[in-house]
């Protein structure tokens, strides 16, 4: 079995724009946003699925996704979010990962076809250090 790009990320061993580190969770812009300052939560602890979730780490990961929504908002003028997670069937990662995407109306985001996009050099570090000063406000 191939090593989790996840597990990697969380163990400082691949470069990711971090917006939230926890003893628990870790947050990062994913490579790939649907729209700037789309954050993907992982827990530290490799878990495939949402089921398999330990019980004593529910309710923070629910709480940091809560945190991160939030910050998608402050930091970035968003005027809501999406948040979704896939289990198994269109998982990109077998790592547990929460998507929280920034959205205002009519961003253009319609059904299951989203549109990708990239950031320019430096760009995301920009974005994950303004997502993280909501963070820690």
């Amino acid at each position: 079995m191939p090593a989790c790009v996840f597990c990697a990320i969380v163990a400082g061993e691949a470069q990711a724009s971090v917006v939230l580190d926890e003893p628990d969770f870790l947050a990062f812009l994913d490579v790939r946003p649907l729209f700037h300052g789309h954050v993907l939560l992982v827990p530290r602890e490799h878990v495939e699925t949402l089921p398999d979730l330990p019980a004593g780490l529910r309710d923070g990961f629910l709480e940091a996704a809560q945190r991160i929504a939030v910050a998608v908002k402050d930091a970035l003028g968003a005027q809501g979010s999406f948040v979704a997670m896939n289990n198994t069937v269109s998982q990109s990662v077998p790592h547990l990962h929460l998507h929280v995407v920034p959205r205002t109306k009519g961003d253009g985001l319609r059904g299951f076809f989203w549109p990708r996009t990239t950031y320019a050099d430096g760009e995301a570090d920009r974005v994950a250090a303004s997502l993280r000063g909501a963070l820690d406000s």
